[in-house]
């Protein structure tokens, strides 16, 4: 039984060959629970268009709003749905070691193929104790560092990475410091996936990157399915640059959550902290859909700009 549940285990191959990972948004229903029947909708939809990867309660999918609770069932719910047609990675970082190591330590054990992890935040802490609190948890299973210090405060530099690269289970980084670091990582043979769908393109077919850990492809996961997989198409990234801008005009993920309600695909619920964009944004996004085609975009509904009293906005969830 033993050597059948090992050899059934996601290997750090089966993770570090994904090009197109979507960061998925959580939908909401009114009172501010999860609205599984639009999850599901909405993974189906990344699966059919080509994404080969999730990130389940993630910063776009705001696990940070969620219960530790709500984020293994979210992750486990994943699993169970669609784990046999994509590979289901759940952040269970956090900026506490035991919590980053209890919740992953769950997040195997409900099936999830891989973790994300990032540097502990707010606190931080020193280059010795990020590589003592990866060593932490990457004796559980495939894991992918997670470099973003707009949000930490904190690099993770590459010693530290150089540091834990020997780890079996270390997959490879996703990183958001830009063109440079990810050459440096690639010339060395660690997978990196880009973190800035903005840079995605360049990362990938000029300085080695794996592939994109995307937000944008949670509205057009077809039209990054082929920037990552087509070769070099400066047209097709030029023609997606105003979306993956306008995506990022106010933290992640405002845009997101606006864009998904106005395409009908969630329900026009935040949680607060959250709340949707201006209306000029709104009508912006519009504009934006209409240049790259209604088709292209995850959904059957007509794009349609919503009003401020639409919006529902949660602050008990």
């Amino acid at each position: 039984m033993r050597s059948t549940e090992v050899k059934n285990r996601t290997s750090t191959g089966d993770i570090t060959s994904l090009s197109l990972i979507t960061a998925a948004k959580t939908p909401y229903l009114p009172d501010g629970r999860f609205d599984l029947e639009a999850y599901d909708s909405l993974i189906n939809m990344q699966i059919e268009s080509g994404a080969e990867g999730v990130i389940v309660g993630g910063t776009t999918g705001e696990g940070h709003l969620m219960s530790w609770d709500e984020h293994i069932m979210l992750i486990g719910h994943t699993v169970n749905c669609f784990g046999t047609r994509i590979k289901v990675i759940g952040n269970t970082g956090s900026n506490s070691t035991r919590e980053a190591v209890h919740a992953t330590e769950q997040g195997f054990a409900v099936g999830m193929h891989a973790a994300l992890h990032i540097n502990p935040y707010y606190g931080k802490t020193s280059i010795e104790g990020m590589i003592s609190h990866f060593e932490a948890v990457l004796p559980m299973g495939p894991t992918i560092i997670y470099n973003v210090p707009s949000r930490t405060a904190q690099d993770i530099p590459p010693e530290v990475i150089m540091a834990i690269s020997g780890y079996p289970n270390m997959a490879g980084v996703k990183e958001c410091v830009g063109h440079e670091r990810v050459k440096h990582y690639t010339d060395k043979g660690i997978a990196i996936w880009s973190g800035n769908d903005d840079e995605c393109h360049d990362s990938r077919w000029k300085y080695g990157a794996t592939g994109v850990i995307s937000v944008a492809s949670n509205l057009v996961p077809g039209l990054m399915h082929s920037l990552m997989y087509e070769g070099e198409n400066a047209t097709l990234n030029e023609k997606l640059l105003p979306l993956m801008k306008w995506l990022f005009c106010q933290p992640n993920p405002t845009a997101l959550n606006t864009a998904l309600a106005q395409l009908g695909v969630s329900r026009s619920v935040f949680r607060l902290p959250y709340v949707p964009l201006p209306l000029e944004k709104r009508i912006e996004f519009i504009r934006i859909v209409e240049a790259i085609g209604r088709e292209n975009f995850v959904g059957q509904k007509d794009a349609r700009i919503l009003d401020d009293d639409d919006f529902v906005l949660i602050s008990r969830y």
